[in-house]
């Protein structure tokens, strides 16, 4: 079995999008630098490596609610998505919701899970085999999993940008601390690349 990996941008002050996020402004407003390490003409080697090793080894990806609905709305992924270099590559996509949407854009892509994260998981652990299960967001997703001890390696690109406001990795809460090991980082004019393995 492969490892479950915790992969976002966020920016200095904790945000994953900017406020307002929502169907016309997926990373909110004015949250888009947030993904200039992946888009811009100027990235670096090392922007680009960080994209490969987020796409490498993945046989399946969980995806929060709200994130399909940006992903899946008019304005969301058009051709191939960030999971895979070609359509027969693509990782199986699990959906953690509480119920079903009525429609779907991109038919086929997804399966909707509405028995919790932990069958989210065992399902995608089932798709991925021996390949690593990715959880690509959004931020409630991501700190359900990680703040469950479900985690097994952390990764931040840490973009130079202080939103002020949006949607928040990390929050408040009760839980024992969860201990991170530091194992690699590499420091782009756009993001830093931080990862960890959890404790």
């Amino acid at each position: 079995m492969g490892r479950v990996l915790l992969d976002i941008t966020m920016s200095l002050d904790g945000f994953v999008t900017g406020p307002g996020a929502d169907l016309a402004h997926g990373l909110g407003v004015g949250g888009e630098p947030l993904h200039d390490w992946i888009v811009a003409d100027d990235r670096t080697d090392a922007d680009r490596e960080a994209l490969d090793r987020t796409q490498a080894d993945v046989g399946a990806v969980l995806m929060g609610r709200r994130t399909f609905d940006f992903v899946d709305g008019p304005d969301g992924w058009t051709g191939g998505d960030p999971g895979a270099t070609a359509d027969a590559e693509r990782p199986s996509i699990f959906v953690v919701t509480s119920h079903q949407p009525a429609r779907v854009r991109l038919e086929g892509w997804f399966d909707f899970v509405t028995d919790g994260i932990h069958r989210a998981l065992e399902r995608a652990q089932e798709a991925a085999g021996d390949k690593d299960v990715m959880i690509m967001g959004g931020g409630h997703l991501c700190r359900q999993y990680l703040y469950a001890g479900l985690v097994d390696e952390v990764r931040i690109h840490l973009v130079p940008i202080v939103l002020g406001d949006g949607t928040p990795l990390f929050e408040r809460t009760a839980i024992a601390p969860v201990r991170l090991i530091q194992r690699d980082a590499a420091v782009t004019p756009a993001a830093a690349h931080l990862t960890y393995d959890v404790a």
